[in-house]
């Protein structure tokens, strides 16, 4: 009889015995364990295994304890088995992960690290990164010294140990103290080479690291050295990527690096403008979130704001936005950019561009509770301020005008009622404006009444210049007559004199 079956046939007996897991048979696993035979320890290492493998129960806290042993054995065949184990078990969430460091657990897992065995390197980081996903044990790792083995892994020519020593140090990324110390370690330049790894999954693991570091302001000048321009030009690179999550992440990567005007100004020269702009026609949702969210970002500055306000891009913004009216990132994102473009000298291309009815249409799939209705009631009352009422007119219908009215009466939602009723006010005095907005007198007039009485003075005045344009329709005219409007306006006028009159002894008392 082999080694090998003699471990299975104590296996069946040891499994039957155990099941379900009591304290007896956990005396036997110490035991063994523990023990100087490495065919014994073999024994116990093997029933981890296939209980990890095959029994999906959470394993209790004093059957941790032989893995110490297992983990600190001679035997390579232990090892393996042993680490393999406690990467199922973690994996399937069997094991409390800080459980595992506090039992001193960590000690074990991270020297062997440094082992020579490329599975019990890929298992061991396996159990790192797993155990690396809350901040006691980032900590823990980062004071146990466990950072240096996992740089030097990240190196790694086995894929499998690549994967999970990046993955690792991923998960330790997201803590602002490890990402100090990783810097220090030399980590940029090690995940900057490696996102040019024919693994994707390296790739991806390495852009979010970076992504993570580049949210802390801090260690951009170490990334973007003046004399080295290699990390942005492969993160643009990477939005060509073929594989969804890397473009995207390349994307979040370069939103965190784009904080200053000459970093854009780089990314601009490194023609990413024409790259983002494929990336908004994505079948993934996030690679299109992401990118929109860059643009934005980009938007912001009026030195690309020309170069942004092309046709081409802006007909794709109000394509996404048509397609895309429920996506509240989407929306809110394209609201923002098409604002910041506006202010520009090439408005006019954007009032003829589909941008305007995207933006309108998005109104009617907006929930009132997103910010992204926001954005785009900010943008569109933008645009008809510049002049680009008669273009939206044509696009108006019962349904948006509708809708405008209603927006305009939930002052509740402060902004949103006020940029609402901004927007009809622009759009007064055309036609086809005025017949739709005949239908919705009353709405008009309650919100008018509110307006009048709001504690801001904006709305008073939103209130007051609406009023007087409507007043010229003959129905509306007749409608306010009947609905003592020109009350409210007396009280509100003799309100504003007591207030000037306030106003002016105030002034003279401070003169004297």
């Amino acid at each position: 009889m082999t080694l090998y079956s003699t471990h299975w046939c104590f296996l069946k007996r040891l499994s039957f015995e155990m099941s379900p897991i009591g304290r007896d048979p956990l005396e036997a696993l110490r035991t063994l364990a523990f023990s100087e035979n490495p065919g014994l320890q073999q024994s116990a290492a093997l029933y981890y295994l296939h209980m990890s493998q095959h029994m999906n129960i959470s394993l209790p806290v004093e059957h941790l304890e032989p893995f110490y042993a297992l983990l600190r054995s001679a035997d390579l065949e232990v090892q393996q088995m042993s680490s393999l184990s406690l990467v199922n078990f973690l994996l399937e969430g069997n094991i409390d992960k800080e459980l595992v460091v506090q039992m001193g657990l960590l000690e074990p897992i991270l020297d062997l690290l440094e082992s020579e065995d490329a599975t019990v390197q890929c298992n061991s980081c396996a159990c790192t990164m797993t155990l690396a996903v809350s901040e006691s044990n980032r900590e823990a790792i980062g004071a146990a010294q466990g950072l240096t083995p996992l740089l030097s892994l990240a190196n790694s020519y086995d894929p499998r140990v690549q994967q999970n020593a990046v993955g690792a140090i991923l998960n330790l990324t997201q803590s602002e103290k490890i990402q100090q110390v990783l810097c220090k370690e030399g980590a940029l330049p090690v995940l900057a080479l490696l996102l040019e790894s024919p693994d994707s999954e390296v790739q991806y693991y390495s852009c979010a690291a970076l992504s993570n570091v580049a949210a802390n302001v801090q260690y951009h000048e170490a990334m973007l050295r003046p004399s080295n321009r290699f990390l942005l030009r492969t993160l643009i690179s990477l939005l060509s990527s073929s594989v969804d999550k890397v473009s995207s992440q390349a994307c979040v990567c370069l939103r965190n690096l784009a904080t200053s005007v000459d970093i854009q100004a780089e990314m601009v020269a490194e023609d990413v403008l024409p790259k983002l702009h494929a990336l908004l026609a994505s079948g993934s949702e996030d690679v299109r979130r992401a990118s929109i969210a860059l643009l934005w970002i980009l938007s912001e500055h009026p030195h690309n704001q020309d170069t942004l306000a092309c046709a081409e891009l802006l007909q794709s913004l109000g394509m996404l936005l048509l397609a895309h009216k429920t996506d509240p990132v989407i929306v809110g994102h394209t609201a923002c950019i098409i604002k910041n473009l506006s202010l520009s000298k090439n408005r006019q291309r954007i009032i003829e561009s589909p941008c305007v009815e995207g933006l309108l249409q998005t109104m009617l799939s907006t929930n009132t509770e997103e910010d992204s209705l926001h954005y785009v009631t900010s943008c569109l009352a933008e645009l008809a301020k510049q002049g680009a009422t008669l273009h939206m007119v044509q696009w108006m219908n019962e349904p948006l005008t509708k809708c405008l009215v209603r927006l305009a009466g939930q002052l509740e939602h402060t902004e949103p009622s006020f940029q609402a009723a901004s927007i009809i006010q622009h759009m007064i005095g055309h036609e086809k404006m005025m017949l739709l907005l005949k239908r919705h007198i009353r709405d008009i007039q309650a919100y008018l009444k509110n307006f009048l009485t709001h504690r801001e003075i904006r709305f008073q005045q939103l209130g007051i210049s609406t009023f007087c344009r409507l007043r010229e329709d003959p129905e509306f005219l007749l409608e306010f007559r009947e609905s003592q409007m020109a009350k409210l306006l007396e009280q509100l006028r003799q309100q504003t004199e007591e207030t000037q009159e306030l106003l002016r002894a105030a002034i003279c008392q401070e003169d004297s």
